[in-house]
């Protein structure tokens, strides 16, 4: 397995090492809320999406959280620790997210960190208005990405 080119602020520690590679093909759900300031605005509720292995098998899936959860009956929960822009402006940002819970055995169990590369779409909807007057109402973006799993060596 080799690891992705990333800008610094996404690597992993150096004190880890890369355990599993999985593609996700899902959307990024935003709902319509008024934000810090009271203004309306499309704020993220939470990733929906299916995982596969580098051979294309479904393996688990990415929801709220953020969770991972492998068939295998693994999974992770983890928060934001940085993040970096998509080389694409139209892709949602490249990120690296520190594990804070794990939950069953399997291949999911010791990973500490996790990377989201290679991202394609799932941005907040531009077309689409969010006024006061929308109400709660979400958008799914549909968007895929792939994630790097690490553990400690």
């Amino acid at each position: 397995m080799q690891k992705p080119t990333v800008p610094d602020s996404i690597q992993p520690p150096a004190s880890e090492e890369l355990v599993l590679i999985a593609r996700a093909t899902g959307f990024q759900i935003y709902v319509c809320r008024p934000d810090a300031d009271g203004k309306p605005a499309w704020t993220l509720k939470a990733p929906d999406a299916e995982l596969f292995d580098e051979q294309g098998k479904l393996i688990g899936r990415h929801f709220g959280g953020p969770t991972w959860q492998l068939n295998d009956g693994s999974h992770v929960t983890g928060k934001l620790a940085a993040k970096a822009d998509a080389p694409d402006p139209r892709a949602i940002p490249w990120l690296l997210v520190a594990v804070t819970g794990h939950s069953g055995s399997g291949k999911l169990s010791g990973v500490t960190s996790i990377q989201r590369v290679n991202t394609v779409g799932g941005l907040a909807p531009a077309a689409q208005e969010c006024t006061a007057q929308s109400g709660e109402v979400e958008f799914k973006s549909s968007y895929s990405a792939d994630y790097y799993f690490y553990a400690r060596r």
